[in-house]
């Protein structure tokens, strides 16, 4: 294996997928031995983190799939076949778990068949030593910059939309908790009065009232307490989501903005010629 040249063994054979560098923002193996075609890497946002752009994308074809559909000539195929694949992979490392994590796109051909279980490992095999490639090449920190420069725009707008979505849904979570706890008093309230009553002046309406049958009294004055809990919670869970979205929505916002530089005074020398002060004759030496 070299710095330009990957030479991959897998159950197909052996692949030699050599590494041409597309502007700054993505990297394309030209794949041949056992497959043909493409690989495309390009930097991408954590898949949990929308504000860190930490991670590497990988989309078989000569460009990425996130952003438009790879021509038919690119997408890898085993030699002597006709048949392009489609699929990818996100490769990230975590600051609470530093070893490698990986989230595979199903891998399928153009007309939507799975390949068979050696092609569909070899693919696999080549997409993680692409991005194994790319993440030690010097050039990573441009890469990762150059993918937070193309997504964060539509970033912001999905998350904008998203957070907007989640304090309607939590605010009607709410809504709904306090319509079930006030539905969960009234009927605990008109199980009681009829209790009174039935305490008062025994009559078979009253007591059939008391029952604890689907629709009662007793029945919602049971189930709707846990209702309103249920919603409770997720109307929280649904705070707390969108409390997340704010503050990656801030960052984003943040690092759109141009960095100032700062500049440090220069220290002031004393000129060479300029003669030190005569020592105090007040004091001795």
């Amino acid at each position: 294996m070299t710095a330009d040249i990957l030479t991959i063994d897998t159950l197909c054979g052996t692949v030699r997928a050599t590494a041409q560098s597309r502007g700054k923002d993505s990297v394309v193996y030209a794949l041949a031995g056992t497959l043909r075609g493409c690989v495309h890497v390009t930097g991408t946002h954590h898949p949990r983190h929308w504000d860190q752009f930490t991670a590497l994308r990988v989309s078989l074809g000569s460009v990425n799939a996130m952003e438009a559909t790879a021509p038919a000539e690119s997408l890898p195929r085993r030699r002597g076949s006709a048949t392009g694949y489609t699929g990818g992979l996100v490769r990230w490392t975590d600051a609470h778990y530093p070893y490698q994590h990986t989230t595979t796109t199903p891998v399928e051909s153009t007309a939507g068949r799975d390949p068979s279980p050696a092609t569909g490992e070899a693919l696999t095999l080549v997409m993680r030593a692409c991005a194994e490639d790319v993440a030690h090449r010097p050039q990573l920190h441009r890469l990762l910059d150059a993918s937070r420069e193309r997504e964060t725009p539509g970033l912001l707008r999905f998350l904008t939309w998203s957070m907007r979505r989640g304090e309607a849904e939590a605010a009607c979570f709410e809504r709904k908790a306090q319509t079930l706890r006030r539905d969960a008093r009234t009927a605990v309230s008109g199980w009681w009065t009829a209790a009174r009553w039935l305490t008062a002046r025994p009559h078979p309406i009253l007591a059939l009232v008391l029952m604890n049958y689907p629709g009662s009294l007793a029945h919602r004055a049971d189930y709707l307490p846990g209702y309103a809990e249920y919603a409770e919670r997720a109307a929280h869970e649904e705070r707390d989501r969108v409390g997340r979205l704010r503050t990656e929505i801030a960052s984003l916002r943040a690092q759109q903005r141009p960095r100032r530089r700062t500049h440090r005074p220069a220290r002031q020398h004393p000129a060479v010629d300029t003669p030190l002060a005569p020592p105090n004759r007040n004091h001795p030496a």
